[in-house]
């Protein structure tokens, strides 16, 4: 599948300090920030600087150096907000929509993390 990158969506702007941010953590390769309009108490996205504009698109696309450094910094935002199950946080979700039936709303790749309550059921079971 062909990926276009629209370079004026509204993480592109954010990179490029034209539009301000809550940064939790900035690395070489990623950028991730305090949501604007939280769904939980704690909600974070985390997004690579790169041109990518789906998960998979990253996935298949992404150098090797950029791959790592957008997993480790996603792990890195749950040790900071401290929602690491194994570390005595209360867990976390982590989420990212792709496409038009995955509701994604931003044509960058992103990935929530959210914890500090309860999340309930991921998705409804009806069909």
């Amino acid at each position: 599948m062909s990926y276009t990158y629209d370079n004026q969506n509204i993480f592109a702007k954010i990179l490029r300090d034209e539009i301000p941010c809550n940064k939790v953590l900035e690395t070489a390769h990623s950028l991730a920030f305090n949501d604007i309009n939280p769904a939980a108490p704690k909600h974070v996205l985390v997004i690579p600087k790169g041109s990518y504009v789906t998960y998979d698109h990253f996935a298949q696309t992404a150098t090797d150096d950029e791959i790592t450094d957008f997993v480790r910094a996603i792990g890195e935002v749950c040790k900071i907000l401290n929602v690491e199950p194994g570390q005595g946080g209360g867990g976390f979700r982590v989420i990212s929509n792709a496409g038009e039936a995955g509701l994604q709303e931003v044509p960058h790749l992103h990935v929530h993390i959210l914890g500090g309550r309860n999340l309930g059921p991921m998705v409804s079971k009806s069909q």
